[in-house]
């Protein structure tokens, strides 16, 4: 039912993994400020990717992805 109504969250890293770097590249400035230690801006980094994947990303691995292409 859930797969009939395009439900289903995505988990698949390499999926959320060209999202994160797209996003990550379309906001150097903000990734640039996050590296420098503003670390609220990782929900907003967070909130693009989960955008850009049309909600449907899982969240935690959003999270764990965009920390660490921020923190490298």
């Amino acid at each position: 039912m859930a797969a009939g109504r395009d439900l289903l969250q995505v988990s698949d890293e390499s999926a959320i993994a060209g999202l994160v770097a797209k996003v990550l590249a379309e906001h150097p400035g903000e990734v640039a400020r996050v590296a420098a230690g503003e670390e609220k801006l990782i929900g907003f980094l967070v909130g693009q990717v989960m955008r850009a994947g049309g909600g449907k990303a899982d969240p935690k691995v959003v999270d764990r992805l965009v920390r660490a292409q921020t923190h490298q």
